[in-house]
């Protein structure tokens, strides 16, 4: 194995803000030793290898502000292992658990799970006892055991329970993270009340659903101030429209696949159509992009729900909604944003890192020397899901047989002997 790594030519993006440049960047066992080392400090180290990264990236680690874990030690689908492995393979550093699972984390002994450095390992406190939204969890107590935060379950809890919590205020400035959704208006629809949904035939899932406790949100977030509030997974276009209105909304993520998939290009044979919230038209998809690139939503999420082979086999009303994949997201996201709507490679990563770092009260994080938090991204390598396994055990990740083009070939929260650096590539 390779000690150290000299990566040349590749293109720097280091901190928002900063524009990108190239540069050869000095790797030892993983670490990022240097930026523009030196030639003595190159030429005096021993065994030194070098790599031709033309074309290719060098940035911070990505951070997902939320993703669930049902079992950590012995899931079927997912466990903390497997998880931490799948993370890394996709390049995310820093990974924020719901408190949904199955003995759900409401309480100080429940959240006590991290991984090994690098990687960083967060959970979200419960903001009611079992996640029955019914009475109160110990918000202090969780906080205080190192919650990154408080979050509900998949639906907006009832409004008496919610303004109590929120008034009562004992999560001070930590980030609370509660989902403009409500599950009764939804009436078990699982793709939004769209033309290209009413043409497929699919059980329809209103607008409302999202937008009128969207409103709750947003008038709770005025009428108090210092609740330090969170939405999750915004999805439609009448949500966005309602945030870019009210100006001073809170901060707003939204899953992955809204931006990758809709009711209009997605065949019906596909993984992907079951999610929470529900999955929207092309005007939709379109609609959160573009709440992504000007700030009204602040930051993606992977929200990777695991569903095991046997659960993936169950018809789509049996089965829980989700889909998994951390390794899908980067590939995916700068094939439609980058290569389809021409973003700038820096935009990516302020949805993918450090919009997520400011969404969960983190800094935001920097390449610089010291860190194994960076990975090294080609966006022309081609691969396949079944060439490159992740680690996970989910089965309910889309696009599976299908050619991928963008790859992480590196990074320092994985085993160097696992890096995809070819071979045949020019040095």
């Amino acid at each position: 194995m390779v000690r150290q790594l000299l990566i040349r030519g590749v293109t720097l993006l280091e901190a928002p803000g900063r524009p990108p440049r190239r540069a050869d960047v000095l790797l030892e066992d993983g670490v990022l030793r240097a930026i523009d080392p030196e030639p003595d400090v190159v030429l005096g180290a021993a065994g030194v290898a070098p790599f031709d990264a033309e074309g290719c990236w060098l940035a911070p680690a990505l951070v997902d502000p939320h993703s669930v874990l049902e079992d950590p030690l012995q899931g079927r689908a997912e466990t903390l292992a497997s998880l931490r492995e799948a993370a890394a393979s996709g390049g995310y550093g820093i990974v924020a658990l719901l408190p949904w699972a199955s003995s759900w984390r409401d309480r100080p002994e429940r959240l006590a799970w991290s991984w090994p450095d690098p990687m960083r390992l967060l959970t979200w406190g419960s903001f009611s006892v079992d996640g029955l939204d019914r009475d109160l969890a110990p918000h202090g107590d969780q906080l205080a055991a190192g919650a990154c935060g408080l979050a509900a379950g998949a639906a907006l809890p009832p409004l008496d329970l919610l303004e109590r919590g929120l008034r009562l205020g004992e999560m001070g400035d930590r980030p609370v993270l509660l989902p403009p959704r409500d599950g009764a208006l939804a009436r078990r629809g699982f793709v939004r009340e769209r033309v290209e949904a009413l043409r497929a035939g699919w059980p329809l899932d209103p607008p409302g659903s999202e937008t009128l406790p969207l409103e709750t949100l947003l008038s709770l977030a005025d009428d108090l101030p210092a609740a330090n509030l969170r939405l999750m997974n915004v999805s439609t276009a009448e949500a966005v429209a309602r945030l870019r209105r009210h100006g001073q909304a809170p901060m707003a993520s939204v899953g992955w696949w809204h931006l990758v998939a809709d009711s209009g290009g997605l065949d019906p044979a596909d993984e992907g159509w079951l999610v929470e919230p529900s999955l929207g038209g092309p005007a939709d998809r379109r609609a959160l992009i573009d709440g992504l690139a000007d700030g009204v939503i602040s930051a993606v999420a992977v929200h990777h729900i695991a569903l095991d082979a046997e659960e993936e086999l169950l018809p789509l009303d049996q089965r829980r909604p989700g889909v998994a994949g951390h390794g899908l997201v980067l590939p995916l996201l700068w094939e439609e944003l980058v290569g389809c709507r021409s973003w700038r490679p820096e935009q990516l990563w302020q949805a993918l890192c450090w919009g997520p770092a400011r969404f969960l009260g983190l800094p935001e994080p920097v390449l610089e020397a010291g860190t194994a938090q960076w990975l090294l991204f080609d966006p022309c390598r081609s691969w396949r899901w079944e060439e490159a396994p992740d680690g996970s055990l989910a089965a309910n990740r889309p696009c599976r047989g299908r050619p991928l083009q963008g790859r992480v070939l590196a990074c320092g929260l994985s085993d160097p002997a696992r890096w995809a650096l070819a071979a045949d590539r020019p040095s």
